[in-house]
């Protein structure tokens, strides 16, 4: 029954992650700066992420364990790289269309592996290399935008470029950091260890992003609220999404977890096309396949 179950589930975590994205690109188009539509999805989680952990935690009978330096060390680190790199993200949006930042953003799984390689020694098989190579081709292709002229060096590396390529990082930045987190808990239930980091890191972000707005983002705090409708609806679905990427990683192997939530770039594209009405070019769209091919590749030869 798990073998089956996973696969919707996969799919559904990577539709809410996405819809959360349109959400969070709409709230910044209109209403909110960059770090303004970040903050909503914090602000609006954090609270039902506690609720659900709460209720769990009396329904199963299993307390809540002390949280050491070391979980915290890690929770926050993962955190302030998740939030640079939504903050990327959002920003991204403003140069690029929909399909093309989403797709950006999901070279974080590719940078990851070869970050490990350079910095850790992480092994990595000649197939791996390759998917590595492919990655690359699909990044060029989507880096020079459209519209651009000039030499191919200013076309390649200019902002929007750094905004993707940055907040990929930064998101592989945070994985590690939730993972270090999680397995610092003296928790057997692995749900509860999973939403108890959640719940910490969201309530975090929410904190810290606040005190930094009310200093450097005057306003912003008050119009977040003033959008509740839509900002809430971006903390649930963020909450939605993560949720379900865990109850997957639980059924399933991540690698296969990962391979099927690649198609949180179809829903970007159509997204990009449908809802946003953006235009994509022929070259974005190899970019995006290109990409695509490579980071599942990667993914099932790791």
């Amino acid at each position: 029954m798990g073998m089956e179950l996973w696969i919707p589930i996969a799919i559904a975590a990577a539709a809410f992650q996405n819809v959360r994205f349109m959400l969070q690109k709409v709230l910044s188009t209109v209403n909110l700066t960059a770090t303004g539509a970040t903050f909503s999805r914090f602000i609006y989680s954090a609270p039902l992420v506690w609720l659900l952990v709460l209720a769990y935690s009396n329904l199963s009978g299993i307390s809540l364990p002390a949280l050491s330096p070391k979980f915290w060390l890690f929770a926050l680190c993962g955190g302030l790289a998740q939030v640079l790199a939504t903050i990327s993200v959002v920003a991204l949006f403003k140069h690029r269309n929909f399909a093309v930042g989403i797709t950006l953003k999901k070279t974080e799984t590719v940078q990851s592996v070869l970050v490990g390689f350079v910095i850790l020694g992480d092994q990595v098989s000649w197939a791996g290399f390759g998917a590595i190579l492919i990655g690359l081709i699909g990044v060029l292709l989507l880096v020079d935008a459209p519209q651009s002229k000039g030499p191919m060096f200013q076309r390649v590396f200019n902002k929007a470029a750094g905004l993707g390529l940055g907040a990929g990082i930064l998101f592989a930045c945070s994985a590690v950091g939730y993972r270090g987190a999680s397995h610092s808990l003296a928790l057997d239930d692995t749900f509860l260890r999973a939403a108890l980091t959640l719940a910490c890191v969201t309530s975090a972000q929410a904190i810290g992003m606040a005190v930094w707005m009310r200093f450097r983002d005057k306003g912003q705090i008050t119009k977040v609220l003033s959008v509740w409708r839509t900002a809430g609806l971006v903390g649930l679905t963020s909450m939605a999404g993560s949720l379900c990427w865990f109850i997957a990683f639980t059924l399933e192997n991540a690698a296969y977890v990962k391979a099927v939530g690649q198609v949180e770039l179809v829903f970007s594209f159509l997204a990009s096309v449908l809802f946003f009405k953006e235009k994509v070019v022929l070259r974005e769209v190899a970019g995006i396949a290109v990409l695509s091919l490579a980071i599942v590749v990667l993914i099932l030869v790791k």
